[in-house]
C-alpha cells in the first residue's frame, strides 16, 4: 500500500499544479512563498528594468517549481536586472536579458550566496543579448551564466555579443559546488575579441581547482565566430565530455588547459579560412581526443589544428602540465593550413617548458592538407606511437615514420555543422 501511494503521489501533484501570475518583484515573491510542486511562476509580458530576481524553492524530479515567460521572448530584462537561483528542481525557461549592464556583477547564477546553491535546476530557452552600439569593452568585468552547486542544466539558450571581459558562462567548483552540469543545444553567438585574457566563452573550473572532477557534459551546442581570446572553451577541471559540438570561424580553440581525463569526441571545426581559426589544445594526462572533422582551419601555433604542449617541471597549478597518455583517434583534418602541432611553448608562465610529451598514441586519423606540412615537431617525439594513419600533404614533416601511410589522398567522410535552427530558443527563431 505504502509504494501504491508513492505512485499516486506524482499525478496528484501534477493535477494540484497551478499558474502564479506575477507583474512585479512583490507579487514575484508572494508567489515564491506559495509555490508548491509543479506549480509555474508566470512573469508578465514586457520590460523589466534593473530587477533582480531572486527564484528560490524546493520542486522535485517529476514536479519542477518554473518560474516562466507568460509568453517566451517577450519577458525582457534590461539595465542592471539578474537571476538568481536556488533550490532544488527549479526551471527557469524563455526569459531574454538584453543589454545587460555588469555594474551589477553577473547576471545569471546558480546559487543566492556561498551557502544556497542550485541542484538539479534548469535554465531552459533564454536568451542574453548584448548589440553592438551599447556594448564597451570597458565596462565592469563580469559573467553572463555561473553554474554552482551540482547536476544542473543549461540547454536552448542564446548568448551572444558579449565584450566585456569574463567567461560568458563558467563552472564553479569548490564547496557546495561539485560539478555534473549539462551544457547542451545552446548557441553560442558571435563574441569579439577582447584583446587580453578574460574573453573565453565557457570555462570549466579554475586552475585552484583544476585537479577536482567536474564529470560535466558539454554537447550539440553550435559556437559561431567565437572569437574573444585563444581559448573558446577552457578546460580546467577533471573528467569532462566535449561532444557533437560545431565550432564555425571560431578564432580560438578547444583547449584542455588544466585537468586530467578529458574526451573530447566528434565534434566539428569549421574555419572556412577565417585568421587564427583553431581546433583543439591539449596539456596534462589522460585526455582522449576521437572522430572529431577539422576543416579549413587558418590558425598556426596554439591555433593549429591538434596542438600538444610542452610541459614545465615542477609546474604550478596555473602553468602547463607534461601531456602523458594521451590518445587521439579517427580524427579527420581537412584543409587545415598546420594540421598536427608537437610542442608547443606556453608564454607568461615561470622557466622553460621542456617537458615533451610522453606515453601518447596517435592513431587511425586522416589529414588531408595539400598545401600544408602535415605534422610539425618542435620537440623530441619519441613519447608518441603512431598507427594506422592516413597523412596526405606537402610534405609530412618527420622522417619516414611506422605507422603512418604518407603520399596519398585519404578518403574522407565530410560533415556539416550544426544549424542554427537546431539550437538556441524556439522563439527567437
Amino acid at each position: 500500500m505504502r509504494y501504491f501511494a508513492a505512485l499516486l503521489l506524482v499525478p496528484s501533484l501534477l493535477l494540484n499544479a497551478k499558474d502564479i501570475p506575477v507583474t512585479d518583484l512583490v507579487s514575484l515573491e508572494a508567489g515564491m512563498k506559495m509555490a508548491a510542486p509543479g506549480d509555474r511562476i508566470v512573469l508578465r509580458e514586457g520590460v523589466w528594468e534593473n530587477t533582480v530576481v531572486k527564484f528560490q524553492g524546493q520542486g522535485t524530479a517529476a514536479a519542477p517549481i518554473t518560474l516562466c515567460a507568460a509568453v517566451p521572448g517577450k519577458t525582457v530584462f534590461t539595465g542592471a536586472s539578474g537571476l538568481r537561483i536556488a533550490g532544488e528542481h527549479l526551471v527557469v525557461e524563455g526569459l531574454w536579458f538584453k543589454d545587460p549592464d555588469s555594474s551589477i556583477g553577473d547576471s545569471i547564477e546558480f546559487r543566492a550566496d556561498s551557502k544556497r546553491v542550485a541542484k538539479h535546476c534548469r535554465l531552459t530557452g533564454c536568451a542574453i543579448t548584448m548589440a553592438p552600439e551599447v556594448a564597451s569593452k570597458t565596462d565592469k568585468e563580469s559573467r553572463w551564466v555561473g553554474l554552482y552547486g551540482s547536476d544542473n542544466r543549461v540547454d536552448r539558450c542564446l548568448l551572444q555579443g558579449k565584450v566585456t571581459k569574463g567567461t560568458t558562462l563558467v563552472v564553479w567548483l569548490g564547496g557546495l559546488s561539485t560539478g555534473r552540469h549539462i551544457i547542451e543545444h545552446n548557441h553560442f553567438g558571435p563574441r569579439e575579441k577582447l584583446g587580453k585574457n578574460g574573453g573565453e566563452t565557457i570555462r570549466v573550473g579554475d586552475s585552484k581547482t583544476s585537479m577536482e572532477t567536474a564529470a560535466c557534459i558539454i554537447r550539440q551546442n553550435l559556437f559561431e565566430k567565437c572569437n574573444g581570446e585563444a581559448e573558446c572553451i577552457s578546460n580546467k577541471s577533471c573528467g569532462n565530455l566535449y561532444q557533437g559540438n560545431s565550432f564555425v570561424e571560431v578564432s580560438g580553440t578547444l583547449t584542455l588547459r588544466h585537468g586530467n581525463g578529458c574526451t573530447v569526441e566528434k565534434n566539428g571545426f569549421f574555419g572556412n579560412g577565417a585568421n587564427g581559426t583553431g581546433g583543439i589544445r591539449l596539456i596534462g594526462e589522460d585526455h582522449v581526443v576521437k572522430g572529431n572533422y577539422l576543416e579549413n582551419l587558418a590558425g598556426d601555433d596554439v591555433r593549429s589544428g591538434i596542438t600538444f604542449m610542452m610541459g614545465l617541471p615542477d609546474s604550478p597549478a596555473n602553468g602547463y602540465f607534461q601531456v602523458k597518455g594521451a590518445r587521439v583517434e579517427n580524427n579527420t583534418l581537412v584543409h587545415c593550413e598546420h594540421p598536427i602541432l608537437i610542442g608547443m611553448e606556453g608564454d607568461k608562465v615561470p622557466g622553460k617548458p621542456s617537458l615533451a610529451p610522453m606515453d601518447c598514441v596517435i592513431r587511425g586519423n586522416k589529414i588531408s592538407s595539400p598545401k600544408a606540412t602535415v605534422v610539425e615537431a618542435r620537440c623530441d617525439v619519441t613519447g608518441v606511437t603512431w598507427q594506422d594513419n592516413q597523412f596526405y600533404g606537402k610534405e609530412l614533416g618527420l622522417p619516414e615514420t611506422a605507422g603512418i601511410a604518407f603520399g596519398k589522398e585519404p578518403t574522407v567522410e565530410k560533415l556539416v555543422p550544426i544549424s542554427r535552427e537546431a539550437v538556441g530558443p524556439s522563439w527567437w527563431k
